[in-house]
């Protein structure tokens, strides 16, 4: 099983290079279904990964002059912080098994109700095909321009450091719309960008948990180095594939994973 999830986490990595989000996804479900590690260990588990792959991703956005300081500072705080608390203060309490409304559910099975959740929403934004809509375009530049988009921009920060801290997911496939939408960035700009940020959040939300958990340190560095492999792999192809038509391929493949872990956590 070990060489399937090496196989899945160099996927995982070229994922991050090409399209800069969504890849991250699918690390919570390889580390649970194929290597048969505890929920909550497995998002500790992904932050580490996911947070050394995007940082290798990212250094090489870098010496492209293709990342956003600004867009880093006015992003990246906001979630970084919310990160840290989640996995500092909040996941430790959560306790193993709780009641809500006369149901007993686990703490195991709510966050891969949530992560599959999240992947289906995920999945969506990936395989939808927007049509230009110049009225909604240019409703959303007069919204970047008022006083209320900053502070929207970091009211979505703390959003990804909910969802980050929460599951163990880099959030990318959000922060790259938003620093699109938001920053104006270029995609190229954002994907490098969106790096920096997930490697920012998924580092820090790690540190928050160290002292909570017994971590496998060689297990964790061998599978970081080959999700830098692919990540690399990734920034190299990503000028010769295309990333409007790998996309929706992704998109559909993270729906059938979404549904797959639902229907494990919720009817097997």
């Amino acid at each position: 099983m070990i060489i399937a999830g090496l196989i899945a986490f160099l996927i995982i990595g070229m994922i991050l290079g090409l399209i800069g989000g969504g890849g991250s996804l699918l690390g919570v479900p390889v580390l649970v279904y194929i290597l048969c590690i505890e929920a909550d260990l497995a998002t500790t588990y992904s932050l580490f990964i996911v947070g050394i792959t995007a940082l290798v991703g990212a250094i090489s956005y870098v010496r492209k002059g293709e990342v956003s300081a600004e867009a880093i500072l006015n992003f990246a705080l906001a979630s970084i912080t919310t990160v840290f608390c989640m996995r500092k203060f909040i996941m430790p309490v959560i306790p193993a098994k709780f009641e809500f409304n006369g149901w007993v559910i686990e703490k195991h099975t709510l966050i891969m109700v949530v992560f599959a959740l999240l992947i289906l929403s995920a999945s969506y934004s990936m395989i939808i095909n927007r049509k230009p809509n110049r009225i909604k375009d240019v409703k959303w530049n007069e919204f970047t321009k008022t006083p209320l988009g900053v502070p929207f921009v970091i009211l979505l920060g703390i959003i990804i450091g909910v969802i980050t801290g929460f599951v163990g997911a880099g959030g990318g496939f959000i922060i790259v719309p938003v620093l699109m939408i938001f920053m104006r960035l270029n995609f190229k700009k954002a994907i490098g960008t969106s790096l920096c940020v997930v490697a920012l959040n998924s580092i820090i939300g790690f540190l928050g948990n160290l002292g909570h958990q017994n971590l496998d340190w060689k297990f964790l560095i061998m599978i970081s180095a080959v999700c830098g492999i692919g990540i690399l792999l990734g920034s190299l192809l990503s000028n010769k594939i295309s990333s409007k038509k790998l996309k929706p391929a992704f998109g559909w493949f993270t729906l059938v994973v979404g549904v797959f872990v639902l229907i494990k956590e919720i009817f097997l």
